[in-house]
């Protein structure tokens, strides 16, 4: 979770309106960042509602700023300011977009960096933990490395699961088999679940759409990934696309473990 000076400017730039910050009254301001923070800006700065924003993001951890910029933006998009905005303030609608696009990118990595924080305690492996750090790192920096990644990291989980129950994997099983492998160990697959289960349809649908991450998260690393050579044309996807694989992965193999742990224990008691 990171938000770089550049970005934090252009935050700061939004929210602070020649002194003033969004709509807030002094009070208010006051109320909702003791609220937010747990610091009242005003009266402990002593200067303006958009001063005191600059100077309390001048001194305070990246989890706090992006805390503070998280409620704020919440607050304005609930706010008829917004679409005042939209109408009458192109400036001010064309950074909303902007710092709309910068907080999803940053929640997203967040979510993806506690799922593999959980993903790396039940691994128990050096190997998978450092590719899930890797992983991590390198949707900004690298997301064509990272994309590449995503596909290792369900290859990897798919493997150790089939390995440690004597299953042979034959070489030449792709990514698609070596998951339609596992879900058939655990009595998984679609078509494996009775029409008479309750929800029969939705678990079905929801278990064709974890097994089509899989499958897309190749076709990707294929296309835009690490792995295979490029063309010099080669333009690679953003950030936010790297973000939606390594999220889109770790969701999949944090559900394939949580299969395998069940799958053992009820294969302990039997």
């Amino acid at each position: 979770m990171s938000i770089s000076n550049i970005e934090i400017g252009t935050f700061l730039n939004f929210f602070n309106r020649g002194g003033y910050v969004l709509d807030f009254s002094t009070v208010d301001f006051d109320t909702f960042t003791h609220e937010s923070i747990g610091v009242p800006l005003c009266e402990t700065y002593k200067m303006s509602k958009g001063k005191s924003l600059v100077a309390y993001v001048k001194q305070a951890s990246q989890q706090d700023i992006i805390k503070l910029f998280n409620d704020l933006m919440a607050h304005y998009e609930l706010s008829p300011q917004k679409e005042n905005d939209e109408q009458y303030q192109k400036k001010y609608a064309d950074a909303y977009v902007k710092c709309r696009s910068i907080l999803d990118r940053i929640n997203t990595n967040t979510i993806a960096d506690i799922e593999s924080q959980k993903l790396k305690e039940v691994f128990n492996s050096d190997y998978i933990s450092s590719q899930i750090d890797l992983m991590v790192k390198m949707q900004d920096d690298n997301p064509t490395e990272a994309i590449g990644k995503a596909k290792e990291l369900i290859e990897s989980c798919c493997k150790t699961i089939l390995e440690k129950e004597g299953h042979i994997i034959e070489k030449d099983w792709d990514m698609t088999r070596l998951v339609d492998e596992t879900f058939k160990l655990f009595g998984i697959m679609p078509k494996q679940i009775s029409d008479d289960a309750k929800g029969a349809k939705s678990i079905k649908q929801v278990l064709g759409n974890l097994k089509a991450i899989a499958q897309g998260i190749s076709e990707l690393r294929n296309l835009y990934g690490s792995g295979h050579g490029k063309s010099s044309s080669f333009t690679g996807l953003e950030p936010r696309h790297a973000s939606l694989a390594v999220g889109s992965s770790v969701t999949l193999v944090r559900f394939l473990w949580d299969s395998y742990v069940r799958y053992k224990h009820i294969s302990d008691i039997g």
